[in-house]
């Protein structure tokens, strides 16, 4: 029978709690060599983990500021505008003013930003599928919902107590 798990399991008890054994200490050093991988095969673009972030917001029209990216990708807007000065520096990104607001600031990809951006997804697919290696594809799809229930369950957790 496949009953749903109830909520109040108590996976980890504190004095038997093991980092190693922590999903979140897990799942940063998973994290960790992902973004060590990926920077390591983007180097032959140029390129940092980083920098191909808002390269990749940029192509897909997912944000064209420096507070709309470093808000959406998590990233500090000084950690951001930095990651951007290199990206502008590189021919890859252009900053123009608005003609609406001259306070906002629109960054946009140039010709070959745009190239660049595009060859950059064969490569992280080829961190993650190496990552994945010896998964099947049901195990990878039962990975996929249980971390996308943990980022509800702690979306929830932020969210102040109905009464």
């Amino acid at each position: 029978m496949n009953q749903p798990p109830s909520d109040s399991v108590a996976f980890y008890v504190p004095g038997q709690y093991r980092p190693d054994q922590s999903v979140g200490y897990l799942m940063r050093k998973v994290l960790s060599s992902i973004l060590a991988q990926a920077d390591t095969q983007l180097a032959a673009h140029d390129l940092t983990y980083v920098q191909w972030l808002p390269l990749y917001k940029l192509v897909m029209a997912e944000g064209n500021t420096v507070a709309s990216l470093s808000r959406d990708l998590e990233i500090d807007p000084g950690a951001m505008t930095r990651s951007l000065d290199r990206l502008e520096a590189k021919g890859l990104v252009r900053r123009e003013r608005s003609t609406e607001d001259r306070r906002v600031v629109h960054l946009v990809l140039t010709d070959e930003g745009r190239k660049v951006a595009r060859r950059v997804p064969a490569v992280l697919a080829d961190v993650l599928n190496g990552h994945l290696r010896g998964f099947s594809h049901d195990e990878w799809q039962l990975m996929l919902q249980f971390m996308t229930r943990m980022l509800a369950n702690g979306e929830a957790l932020r969210q102040p107590p109905s009464k």
